[in-house]
């Protein structure tokens, strides 16, 4: 592995680590502590060390497609940073925005774009592939808890 590889791995890094800085703009504060949320929802720690250990393997998972160079790596880097995009709109939209069911249409998009990218990555690197693995798994765990957020919480105004 070269320095230009060492590079471009940063560059992954610091793309998952800017789609985890929303957590940082738009934490979940008063309004996240007032909303009823369902009995399985984990403890609010858990959050953080689930999200680091998951972006480390998406950095990862992007850089061993990046380095395989072959054929149809434009289409599965693409799906790669639709997924990571919408995974940065989440938050905005969720706490930010205070609107549960935009960030629920989001989240759906997200699981998608992440099952695309898992099925554009098995060729090129089922390594990779499988990396995402866990993302995609703990997304679809982060959709039902949006899901159930929602709808516990119905058409509420969003305030405070």
């Amino acid at each position: 592995m070269g320095w230009a590889d060492v590079g471009v791995l940063a560059i992954f890094v610091v793309a998952c680590g800017l789609a985890a800085a929303t957590g940082v703009l738009f934490p979940p504060g008063a309004f996240y502590e007032r909303l009823r949320k369902p009995s399985w929802q984990p403890p609010r720690w858990v959050f953080a060390p689930v999200w680091t250990l998951l972006y480390i393997l998406i950095a990862v998972a992007g850089w061993l497609v990046w380095r395989s160079g072959g054929p149809g790596i434009e289409l599965a880097l693409g799906a790669y940073a639709l997924q990571l995009i919408l995974n940065a709109a989440w938050t905005p939209l969720f706490f930010g925005l205070r609107r549960p069911d935009l960030a629920l249409c989001d989240i759906v998009a997200m699981w998608l774009a992440i099952a695309l990218t898992i099925a554009l990555f098995v060729p090129i690197s089922p390594l990779a592939a499988l990396l995402l693995v866990p993302y995609l798994l703990w997304v679809s765990f982060a959709s039902a808890l949006n899901y159930a957020v929602w709808t516990l919480n119905g058409s509420r105004p969003a305030h405070g």
